[in-house]
């Protein structure tokens, strides 16, 4: 190693001195010993600091900045963290939720309904596909859902296609939380037995001031039918017996109570309305659920169904079922109880429970009874022309029994023995589709007669023409919707205690004024929640 002289002066005073003649051996090799030693000694002191300090060369490498760690990275990062958290925490729903104005919820955000159920978790059977065909002399049978392509035939009960249903049939976020509302009115209104009391369902609920009592001396076990109501508005919305939700025990009580007054036949109350009611319940608790426990009480429930079913003179006996009476069957086919045991029946199928003839027998009650009602059917332009469906049918007269028509092209409908709501559901879950004389007259008929445009309405007809005009969809579901949503959405009683979640039964009419606020207020829920109880039949709109 080279040095200059500034840097190692010792050294080259040493190597500079002159010696005398005299000792000039001696102290030259003594000066050159000490200066290679001193040199040596450097070199090596020089050495080692250098591989101290200097990285030996290596092969070139790639080079890896680290960030110098700041309060500001770890703002960063403890927010990420902090999102990463809620993204993945479960919903907590309250039981408690603060009063909305109407219509100022926007859909896209998650309405206050309480659906916490998870849509792998709705349960069925996904082998019941959305129609099923039968022969031309059998019938076409709606079954409840989606199809085999969901995780089960209830699926749109559940969060993921209950929103999407929503979105789809013109829901908003006010109806949602309009829904949600008369659940929890449901849940505090209920009996310590499970059951809705229809005359004494105030005195369950502390909230003050007070509901009015209702009235349970309208004919058969009024309760059982209630009960049915109330526990039909939970399974609506996603909320079954098992799945964990707020709504669990509430659904679990009201199912125990139905199965607790079953008879050892299958009979729920006295008649075929209530038990209809009732059964439809008790079945789709079932077919969400595939609960067991409650299969062999749905089939009972289905099998007094078929054994109550009015016969009509053909000679084939399989096939020549018409409709229902209240109680034995007989010549005697009333149209509204017929609309429940239909849907009781629908619900059964999609259950995957055995159902006998009992849809092929509907089928031909329905043909039957419309024909008769208007004879000049054929004639009949499925585009403007009008039909209309009876109160009840007599088998062994052919007589009908029909309220006058309107008056004019705008005028409604009578409140009484008229009965297009009922025709037109079960024309379209009987097989009825877009273009059919049937099903598109009736519809023509509800559209231009009975659409309510103010709240108190007959709430009877609502719940069924809410459901018949959704699967008609089109132009005629979207002008009813944009009316009757909004209408119920501002009609429901809000923060004025025992009230709220409800809507008034004073001149509702029909049953909905005879009995009183639990049906009132299950008849509007019911109809809020169209969008998702059943799957559209008609594809495409």
């Amino acid at each position: 190693m080279a040095h200059d002289a500034d840097t190692f002066p010792e050294a080259d005073i040493i190597i500079e001195e002159q010696p005398t003649d005299g000792d000039r051996p001696r102290r030259g090799w003594v000066g050159w010993l000490i200066s290679a030693s001193f040199h040596a000694a450097l070199i090596a002191i020089m050495g080692t600091v250098y591989w101290l300090i200097v990285e030996p060369p290596t092969d070139p490498t790639p080079v890896v900045t680290v960030p110098k760690f700041t309060p500001e990275v770890k703002v960063v990062k403890e927010k990420r963290e902090l999102e990463e958290k809620v993204e993945l925490k479960l919903d907590v729903v309250s039981d408690v939720v603060s009063p909305l104005p109407p219509l100022e919820i926007p859909l896209e955000e998650k309405p206050q309904t309480d659906n916490d159920v998870p849509t792998e978790d709705v349960k069925g059977n996904p082998d019941n596909v959305a129609v099923q065909e039968y022969s031309d002399a059998r019938a076409f049978m709606a079954v409840i859902g989606p199809g085999a392509t969901s995780p089960g035939i209830w699926s749109q009960r559940g969060p993921g296609g209950h929103h999407r249903a929503v979105s789809k049939g013109g829901g908003t976020g006010s109806s949602e939380a309009a829904v949600g509302s008369a659940l929890r009115w449901f849940k505090r209104h209920q009996s310590a037995n499970g059951m809705w009391d229809a005359a004494k369902y105030t005195a369950n609920c502390s909230e003050n001031p007070k509901c009015e009592p209702g009235n349970d001396a309208v004919g058969g076990n009024v309760n059982v039918a209630m009960t049915g109501y109330a526990i039909m508005c939970f399974l609506a919305s996603g909320y079954d017996h098992q799945t964990a939700s707020v709504y669990r025990a509430t659904v679990k009580k009201g199912i125990d109570y139905l199965v607790s007054v079953q008879t050892a036949e299958g009979l729920l109350g006295d008649r075929n309305y209530e038990h209809a009611i009732a059964a439809k319940a008790l079945i789709e608790a079932y077919g969400m659920t595939n609960d067991p426990a409650l299969r062999e009480p749905s089939q009972k429930a289905v099998n007094v169904i078929l054994a109550r079913q009015n016969q009509g003179n053909g000679n084939d006996k399989a096939y020549s079922g018409l409709g229902w009476d209240y109680v034995a069957p007989g010549a005697r086919n009333d149209s509204s109880v017929t609309g429940w045991n239909v849907m009781a029946l629908k619900s059964a199928l999609a259950s995957g429970l055995n159902i006998g003839k009992g849809l092929e027998g509907s089928k031909q009650w329905l043909d039957t009874v419309w024909k008769a009602t208007n004879p000049d059917w054929k004639k009949l332009d499925p585009y403007k022309d009008e039909s209309r469906f009876p109160y009840t049918y007599m088998s062994d007269s052919e007589k009908i029994d029909i309220a006058p028509a309107p008056a004019n092209a705008t005028a409604p409908s009578a409140e009484m023995h008229d009965l297009a709501c009922v025709g037109t559901m079960c024309a379209v879950f009987l097989g009825k589709r877009a273009g059919d004389p049937m099903l598109e007259t009736l519809a023509n008929y509800v559209t231009n007669h009975e659409m309510p445009t103010a709240y108190p309405c007959n709430t009877y007809k609502l719940y069924y023409n809410t459901l018949g005009v959704f699967q008609v969809g089109g132009e005629k579901w979207k002008k009813w919707n944009g009316t009757v949503r909004d209408m119920l959405v501002h009609a429901q009683r809000q923060g004025d205690g025992c009230f709220d979640g409800s809507w008034d039964f004073k001149d509702t009419k029909f049953h909905g004024s005879d009995v009183g606020r639990i049906l009132s207020t299950a008849y509007c829920c019911l109809s809020l929640e169209v969008y998702y109880v059943y799957g559209h039949v008609n594809e495409g709109h």
